[in-house]
Order: C-alpha cells, then structure tokens, then sequence
C-alpha cells in the first residue's frame, strides 16, 4: 500500500511516518516501478505499536531499541518492563517536584494576598525570603 493508504488506516501522518523510517523505526518500504513507497500490512501493527509505546511514555530512541530487538527474534518484554519501571520512577518524581512546587506557590499565593502593592518596592516582596522562621518553608 502506498503511503497515504498506509496513514489513512493508521491514523499516522504521511510525514510522520516518513519521519519515523528516517528515525529507524520503520524499515524501508519497498518501491514500486515509478518509485514509490509500497508498504506491507505487518507496517500498521508495528505504527500502532509505536504509537502505543509514545503514549506509554517511551522515547523515539527506547521504541527503536525494542524494535531492533523484536526484530533479532528476541522477547522484547523484560526489555518492556524495564523501561515501564523507570518511566514510572521518574513519573513518581516529577509528581513529588511538582506537589513541592503546588505548596510553595501556595504559601507564595497567600503572602501576595497579604501584601500590600505601596510596600512593594526593589525586587517583588512576594518572591523575596523571608527572614523569620517562614524562610526556610519557602525556598525550594
């Protein structure tokens, strides 16, 4: 099939798929006499595979490592796992960073609320430490 069938039953752009070859996570088509692009059905499922995997969080450079190895024949699912826990561990991360930076903001939204605009002078009050005790709750 020719590449805009291909997109068209995939729900993948014609450019994103041509992206994707040049990336290496297609193979190259084979051509027909005028030159071009003839894809096989096995190219949907490994497009919905890849596109499964982006939204699992994986990375271009991730989904080509578990292409070429499912390409050698190999099992690819303790490969999978891996990348699943450590996508996970950084999720659990950033989630913690981001929860920190809520309650400082927070604690920040409270102060300007409090703040009257004539005292505010030099740098924003609001963003400057504090000096009493509150000083170590709002620097990150």
């Amino acid at each position: 099939m020719r590449i805009g069938e291909l997109a068209a039953r995939s729900g993948v752009t014609a450019k994103t798929i041509r992206f994707w070859e040049a990336k290496g996570l297609l193979p190259g088509p084979a051509r027909t006499r005028a030159g071009y692009r003839d894809y096989d059905s096995d190219t949907l499922e490994r497009l919905d595979f890849i596109r499964h995997a982006q939204t699992a969080g994986l990375t271009l450079a991730e989904i080509r490592q578990v292409l070429e190895i499912s390409d050698t024949g190999q099992a690819v699912c303790g490969h999978v796992t891996d990348l699943i826990h450590q996508h996970l561990t950084d999720v659990d991360q950033r989630i913690n960073e981001l929860e920190e930076t809520r309650s400082l903001l927070n604690r920040l939204a409270e102060r300007a609320a409090d703040q009257d605009p004539a005292d505010c002078d030099g740098y924003c009050a609001i963003l400057r430490p504090q000096r009493s005790t509150d000083a170590a709750a709002i620097e990150p």
